[in-house]
């Protein structure tokens, strides 16, 4: 049933009344005030508030893969954030303090049409390490040169939490380093797929904008965090996007429109348990960060539970892109490893 007129016009003035907000708390901290990054080159984008824990690692991480600008969007970090984004070249900040639940998606569409416009965008999550077939070899120079020369302006990835195999609990004292050298483990065996753009998946709109690759893609869903607390997580993700003529970056946190699919997947280490996890859902669901109910009930599963764990026989340890591809967690692709293997020639 289509909206009535009166509807359409209050839809309207909402919109109007919502720019008009971010743009008056919209501050610029760091850094160029306009896109830096040079044609070729990929503009990391990432939203973050009191992430100082994160950045030493994440620096690292993302300068080893081939990124070489990064545009912090900030929400208020108390916490040493910015100073330390301070240290690195190459960096932007911009910052505003609204609501993270209601203006999360203008954040990033916006940091993406200041910084990226007709250039390669990587959202990131700060407990996120992006990875691909070749990410060692070729680097992001060498995967983006392969999705413009098939016309593709989007990768999917699919999300794998990683966990140690003792009690979440006794990740508190670790440093993200410690962390992500601990967390060598992660389960698949609750994975759901539904396909790419069914209803369920809750973002369907923008989904059905994109085009597919030969094969077709789906959604994947619920994994480890489904399995142990009832979780209903999208582990897809469009996380690296070209920015260019009818793309609509980063509309949804886990999808960009009017893009064309690769026909190959990116995987992300989603590190989320790393340090004091609980305590980091506590403030969220005090500060009204989060709409996900599954927050609250994560939460209060690990208090009941103070040695709770994740790890099961069901548990992959180290497991690399070619084995989840094996395995089907991932789609990989035969034309994309026949160039891998043409660019080491």
């Amino acid at each position: 049933m289509g909206r009535t007129l009166t509807q359409k016009l209050a839809g309207r003035a909402s919109r109007i009344a919502h720019r008009a907000r971010f743009r008056a708390s919209l501050r610029h901290l760091h850094g160029p005030a306009r896109r830096f990054a040079a044609p070729g080159q990929v503009v990391l984008i990432a939203l973050v508030r009191d992430g100082s824990y994160y950045l030493d690692v994440f620096f690292g991480h993302y300068r080893q893969l081939g990124v070489s600008a990064f545009v912090f969007f900030d929400n208020g970090s108390a916490d040493g954030t910015i100073e330390r984004i301070r240290q690195e070249p190459d960096t932007a900040v911009l910052q505003s303090s609204l609501p993270w639940l209601q203006y999360e998606n203008t954040f990033r569409a916006y940091a993406a049409d200041r910084y990226g416009r007709d250039r390669w965008c990587l959202f990131a999550d700060m407990d996120e390490l992006f990875d691909f077939e070749g990410g060692e070899t070729a680097g992001l120079t060498g995967l983006t040169r392969y999705l413009t020369q098939r016309g593709y302006t989007a990768l999917q990835a699919e999300m794998l939490e990683m966990f140690p195999q003792g009690p979440l609990s006794a990740a508190r004292g670790l440093s993200y380093g410690e962390a992500v050298q601990r967390f060598r483990f992660s389960d698949i065996s609750a994975v759901r797929q539904v396909d790419y753009a069914a209803e369920d998946t809750g973002f369907a709109y923008y989904l059905r904008q994109n085009a597919l690759p030969p094969g077709g893609a789906r959604m994947l869903f619920g994994g480890v965090r489904g399995k142990v607390f009832g979780e209903t997580c999208c582990l897809s993700k469009h996380p690296l996007v070209f920015n260019g003529p009818g793309v609509q970056a980063a509309v949804h946190p886990h999808a960009s429109a009017g893009v064309r699919v690769a026909d190959t997947e990116g995987l992300i280490r989603h590190y989320k348990f790393a340090g004091d996890s609980l305590a980091r859902d506590l403030k969220i669901q005090a500060e009204a960060v989060s709409a996900h109910g599954e927050d609250r009930q994560r939460s209060g599963v690990m208090q009941a539970q103070p040695d709770l764990g994740l790890w099961s026989s069901d548990a992959i340890e180290d497991p690399e892109i070619a084995d989840l591809q094996r395995l089907g967690f991932l789609r990989g692709s035969s034309a994309y490893s026949e160039f891998l293997a043409g660019e080491a020639a």
